[in-house]
């Protein structure tokens, strides 16, 4: 498993909006800038997370983008998901059965399904809340 691009910048665009947005829209622009990726990469993010309901989503002048629930609410595990489909380590886990025709003989099934909830409880277990303290822990340790 490795996560993609698309799957990073939708965890790094949600801790944005996580850290500055509180109750108010934020503007794609100021996520951009903040971040130091393009309005037109996040806009083929965007659709995931909206149809998921991560996000409310308001158009105009002041308009913009907000989480909506608490940043306590989000799970890496379930933002990846929505952006990135599967965490399995393998094919033949990805779904809801495994359509691998070996699986009953398969002496390496349970390291990957051992693997496979490791990687899920793990992630499930970090929540942009979080990241945000942390984040916020070490820029305090700097000095910034």
């Amino acid at each position: 498993m490795i996560i993609s691009t698309r799957g990073r910048y939708a965890l790094r665009l949600m801790l944005d909006l996580a850290e500055h947005g509180g109750d108010e829209y934020i503007s794609l622009q100021d996520i951009a800038e903040r971040q130091d990726f393009s309005i037109k990469y996040m806009e083929q993010i965007l659709p995931a997370l909206n149809s998921s309901k991560m996000l409310d989503t308001k158009a105009g002048r002041h308009g913009g983008y907000k989480l909506s629930q608490k940043p306590s609410e989000y799970t890496l595990g379930e933002i990846l998901r929505v952006t990135e489909g599967s965490l399995a380590p393998v094919a033949c886990l990805e779904g809801d059965e495994n359509p691998c025709e070996r699986q009953a003989d398969c002496a390496t099934l349970p390291v990957w399904a051992k693997l496979d909830e490791i990687i899920n409880d793990y992630l499930d277990g970090i929540t942009l809340e979080d990241l945000v303290s942390q984040h916020a822990d070490k820029r305090k340790a700097a000095g910034v």
